[in-house]
């Protein structure tokens, strides 16, 4: 019950966020122009719009998690509010996982608005309902929920411009991480390529959660995959709590 409160809480606070519906309407212009764009393109139109649409979806849904998932913890210690919060039965593991929730919250529903006048775009030019586009929407929103608990930790112990910025290259490192395994390749047998093989474990690899080139090219799936990747989402996601948690926990607000 503590946890839904906080939770609920961050959630009416995040909602009344100006960022969020700036951010709401910017992603809803990309959409929409995407099928002005798609017109004025040569090739497949459909195509054109569910890449750009999707790829909107992504950009704007990670951005709303990093800009409000890094004031989260801060606003709190800088509002002076964590000690009367603290100073309450809550633990602080229970106050964190209040914050998680509701953010995700928040950008579950803000994705399905997205999400909506995408798929109202797509059916206006075809007609009919691109089914498989779910697939990638719902792995849209296992990274945004990975992003949301990256975006808490650095919040934890640093302040929202580095913790943005920390956060942002956790995500692109984490779209670019496969390059490691073409370069462990290359490289000689010794402490240089033992050294590549532990950071490429370790990093994460948010390739795992993109299927847009799958499903705009309509190219076959291993169902095994999505398993894999869910798990992977969820794990690594758990992963980032419990560090969070950690630095949460020994951190002294006095």
């Amino acid at each position: 019950m503590k946890i839904k409160a906080i939770a609920l809480n961050t959630f009416k606070e995040a909602i009344r966020d100006r960022i969020l519906y700036l951010l709401l309407f910017f992603a809803a212009v990309c959409i929409i122009f995407s099928r002005i764009l798609a017109l004025l393109t040569v090739g497949d139109r459909v195509k054109i719009i569910i890449d750009v649409g999707l790829a909107s979806l992504s950009l704007f849904g990670v951005l709303m998690a990093i800009l409000m998932g890094t004031g989260l913890v801060y606003k709190e210690i800088d509002k002076k509010t964590i000690y009367t919060l603290l100073s309450k039965p809550i633990h602080r593991y229970q106050f964190l996982l209040g914050k998680f929730l509701g953010l995700v919250l928040t950008l579950f529903i803000m994705l399905f608005l997205m999400s909506i006048i995408f798929l109202a775009v797509v059916f206006l030019h075809t007609f009919k309902i691109e089914w498989s586009i779910f697939i990638t929407i719902f792995f849209i929103f296992i990274e945004l929920c990975l992003i949301t608990a990256v975006a808490i930790l650095f919040s934890c112990f640093s302040t929202p411009i580095l913790s943005s910025i920390f956060s942002l290259s956790f995500y692109l490192i984490g779209h670019f991480s496969w390059g490691l395994e073409t370069l462990i390749e290359k490289i000689r047998p010794g402490i240089g390529k033992i050294m590549a093989q532990i950071f490429y474990i370790f990093l994460p690899n948010l390739e795992n959660f993109n299927f847009k080139t799958e499903i705009v090219h309509h190219l076959p799936i291993p169902s095994n995959i999505f398993l894999l990747s869910t798990l992977y989402g969820i794990a690594y996601t758990i992963f980032i709590l419990l560090l969070a948690m950690l630095v949460f926990r020994k951190r002294d607000f006095i």
